[in-house]
C-alpha cells in the first residue's frame, strides 16, 4: 500500500505540482489544504502518514501548523516546503518537529528523496 499524504500550500499551482510528482510515483494524496488552520483539521480527519507543508501561508503559517499537529500527534511526519532565503524558518520548523524540507521550485528527485526518508 502506498503512503497517504496531505499536501498543504496556499498556492493551488504548488499543490498541483506536488500532487503530480507524488501520484506519478505511486503515493496516495488523501487531501489538500490551503492554509495551516485547514491543515490541522484535515490532519485530524484524514490521519495521513505524511504531510508536506508550505511555511508561508495566510491565517496560520506552516510553523504554527507543525506545532499544532505535533501537539495532537507527536508521531506526525511533516516535510516543510520553503522558497529560497527562508533558512531561519526552515531551521525553526525542524526544531518544531519537521522531518525534512524541500526548496521551491520543486525538483522531483529531491521531493521523492525527502518523502522516502521521512516515511522510513
Amino acid at each position: 500500500m502506498s503512503a497517504r499524504i496531505l499536501i498543504v500550500d496556499d498556492a493551488a499551482f504548488m499543490r498541483m505540482m506536488l500532487k503530480d510528482i507524488l501520484t506519478k510515483n505511486g503515493f496516495d494524496i488523501v487531501g489538500e489544504a490551503e492554509n495551516g488552520a485547514v491543515a490541522v483539521s484535515k490532519y485530524m480527519e484524514l490521519k495521513p502518514e505524511l504531510t508536506v507543508m508550505d511555511i508561508t501561508m495566510p491565517e496560520m503559517d506552516g510553523l504554527q501548523a507543525v506545532k499544532e499537529i505535533r501537539k495532537l500527534d507527536p508521531q506526525a511526519r511533516i516535510i516543510m516546503c520553503s522558497a529560497m532565503g527562508q533558512q531561519s524558518m526552515v531551521i525553526e520548523a525542524i526544531q518544531c518537529g519537521a522531518k525534512d524540507f524541500v526548496v521551491k521550485p520543486f525538483q522531483p528527485d529531491r521531493v521523492l528523496e525527502a518523502v522516502n526518508k521521512a516515511l522510513k
